[in-house]
């Protein structure tokens, strides 16, 4: 109930968007009758469409210093990438799932906060300053969002991760000789359907060796990658970031034993295609993880189209005089609490930092042992929230695991979702339009 949801809207992309590649033409400047490039279903990609999503990505390649691969294969990448995103929102449509205006503002509202904006007004008007159409901007963020939620119900939700495959995962990584170290990489990731031919194979492990051949003749890797990578990070220059070893898929790790710092792998051969990775730097990293941990009670009184905010901040305001006069914080969680925890006098046992949502979490940490909060309210409702002890605790080995599960479930996720986009695109009409 507590758990911490993870926001999917990220700073790079207001950055990416801020190109005026993205606002409407002139109006001074003379329209050319448009064509379609691609039917998909009973969609279409049109031209001008296909030339609006290339010259931003032309634009956000260059501001980020990355060499231009060649335009047309750029243009095959792209529209690629814009017939898979059409199709997901043509499945999000099927079914059901909607992003409203209301959760659109949030995000934007959240994107403007990261990007140290005032309001939404404000940046809004940086968008229009920029010349860039701000109801696009709008559908460009619901398409993201759209996006993330889709994958996260149609692939990450049904992910499994056995206890089995982290114990295999970290006697993996324990027999590395670099497991207290952390690396950055970049990765190039061409994509095998599962159920390829032969022929199809080897027509994926050219297109891998194209892009190696590239970079073996002095081509930059995120020109390569933005070029080649069916990742989608691909635009990002195919970056992983630093990762520990015990985050890193074994595939990986066993080449990058023998690469030094700016060095390229040769093709790798994983479950779902082919890779080449560039091991960019690394760094030591070998200390105990010690974090505070909580032991934590609360009460809860939910808010809902019947019990308004008002009435719920009543109900336990009532409690908390109890609760003042003496009254036990448990006894009064197991009458009065709407939370789960209520038969356990409100236990919600040892918390650690970032378990539960960020209101929650500030008004425990304000808290001394023993004491009782006023009243705290976040998403769920209104709360009262007790602190029963704090320890010091190393969290070493859980964090190892949790990393390792991190690590099977993101390798996993990215091959997953491909198998789920060819699945949408097995099933779909899409016929390319030549130009007459």
């Amino acid at each position: 109930m507590l758990s911490k949801k993870i926001g999917a809207i990220f700073v790079w992309l207001f950055v990416a968007m801020m190109s005026p590649a993205l606002a409407a033409a002139p109006a001074k400047q003379e329209q050319l009758i448009d064509r379609i490039v691609v039917v998909v279903n009973d969609d279409v990609i049109t031209r001008h469409e296909l030339d609006v999503r290339l010259a931003a990505t032309i634009s956000q390649l260059k501001k980020q210093g990355t060499l231009l691969p060649d335009v047309k294969v750029l243009e095959k990448q792209m529209l690629e990438r814009m017939i898979g995103t059409l199709l997901q929102k043509q499945f999000a449509k099927e079914t059901g799932l909607r992003i409203d205006e209301a959760q659109l503002d949030k995000a934007l509202t959240r994107i403007a906060q990261q990007n140290k904006l005032a309001s939404l007004a404000v940046f809004r008007r940086k968008l229009e300053k920029d010349g860039i159409d701000f109801k696009k901007f709008r559908e460009e963020i619901r398409t993201e969002i759209l996006t993330v939620r889709l994958r996260q119900r149609e692939v990450d939700s049904k992910l499994v991760i056995s206890e089995n495959e982290v114990k295999n995962y970290l006697k993996t990584q324990a027999d590395l000789p670099s497991k207290g170290e952390e690396f950055q990489l970049a990765h190039i990731m061409v994509v095998v359907p599962e159920q390829a031919s032969a022929d199809k194979i080897q027509s994926y492990k050219s297109k891998a060796e194209q892009a190696l051949a590239k970079l073996h003749g002095g081509a930059p890797f995120a020109q390569v990658a933005a070029g080649y990578s069916d990742a989608s990070d691909a635009l990002k220059g195919g970056d992983l970031g630093w990762r520990s070893s015990d985050r890193i898929p074994s595939i990986f790790a066993e080449a990058i034993q023998k690469m030094k710092p700016g060095q390229v792998s040769d093709i790798l051969r994983g479950p779902n295609g082919f890779h080449i990775i560039k091991l960019i730097s690394k760094r030591s990293k070998d200390a105990p993880v010690v974090i505070t941990q909580t032991h934590a009670r609360h009460i809860l009184i939910k808010t809902s189209e019947l019990v308004p905010e008002s009435e719920a901040k009543a109900r336990l305001l009532v409690i908390k005089q109890r609760i003042d006069k003496g009254a036990d914080f448990a006894a009064q969680a197991k009458l009065y609490s709407e939370d789960g925890s209520a038969p356990q006098g409100g236990d919600l046992g040892w918390l650690s930092p970032g378990t539960t949502v960020p209101k929650f979490e500030a008004g425990m940490d304000a808290l001394k042992v023993n004491q009782v909060s006023g009243l705290v309210q976040t998403g769920f409702g209104w709360h009262l929230i007790q602190v029963v002890a704090r320890r010091n605790t190393d969290v070493s080995d859980e964090q190892k695991k949790q990393k390792a599960r991190e690590s099977i479930r993101a390798f996993r996720s990215d091959a997953a979702f491909q198998d789920w986009q060819r699945l949408l695109r097995d099933r779909a009409f899409i016929e390319y339009q030549t130009a007459k």
